[in-house]
């Protein structure tokens, strides 16, 4: 299961930017077997509540696609309290980093679709909608859309557990299957929590184990965003 890492190991990680052409922000994020498109779109509108005040808005949208596992996903499952719960948990993580008072009163939805899942399908998902709202804010100040780029942080997420007693990072799919703990973090650049997501799914777990999950995971995050770094760099 563990496919040879070290019990701190990332699965390798891949970054595509620029991966289809009619949206400003556009990666394809992969981690292991877990690949997930991120588009951002910017539009020149916001939601009602937030009319006439200056700000902008954020959001997401997250699903699988129909192929993206063994046993085909149905279209309909897109409307499912798991896939609501983790578009919230997206958006959250990106206006966690975002100057929204900053953006004027436009609005940038990020678009999340799981093109193959093997675990760790919200945290790719928040990695890599990063990048894309990223370029989106790039673009749309270039184009005189949005006065000053308004992304404050970097932002990056990743599971982490506990199988078989051992304490370890970004699980796979057969490791979350078998987890007796599960964790899944997002954290800025700057080591800010934004959000921790745990259950015990046998045992309860104690503070001791609870501080080296999160231990784990900002290392993990750490080495995230310095990928997040490098795409950009490149």
């Amino acid at each position: 299961m563990r496919e040879g890492r070290r019990p701190d190991e990332l699965r390798p990680v891949r970054i595509t930017r620029g991966y289809t052409e009619m949206t400003p922000g556009s990666v394809l994020f992969e981690m292991g077997r877990t690949r997930v498109l991120c588009t951002a779109s910017v539009d020149d509108r916001v939601p009602p509540w937030i009319r006439d005040t200056g700000k902008g808005w954020v959001t997401a949208e997250y699903s699988m696609l129909p192929g993206s596992s063994p046993e085909r996903v149905s279209r309909r499952s897109i409307e499912g309290g798991r896939t609501k719960e983790i578009q919230r948990l997206v958006g959250r993580a990106l206006r966690a980093v975002v100057d929204l008072a900053s953006m004027g009163e436009v609005t940038v939805r990020v678009d999340c679709d799981v093109l193959q899942a093997d675990g760790g399908t919200r945290t790719a998902a928040i990695t890599g909608a990063w990048l894309a709202l990223h370029d989106a804010f790039t673009d749309a100040v270039t184009r005189g859309v949005v006065p000053v780029h308004p992304i404050t942080d970097h932002c990056a997420a990743i599971s982490v557990g506990v199988v078989g007693g051992e304490i370890l990072l970004d699980l796979p799919y057969e490791e979350d299957a078998h987890a007796d703990v599960d964790f899944n973090v997002v954290m800025t650049g700057s080591g800010g929590l934004v959000e921790v997501q745990g259950t015990a799914e046998g045992a309860p777990f104690d503070r001791a184990q609870l501080g080296q999950l999160l231990d784990l995971a900002s290392g993990g995050i750490e080495s995230l965003i310095a990928a997040q770094r490098e795409a950009l760099a490149g």
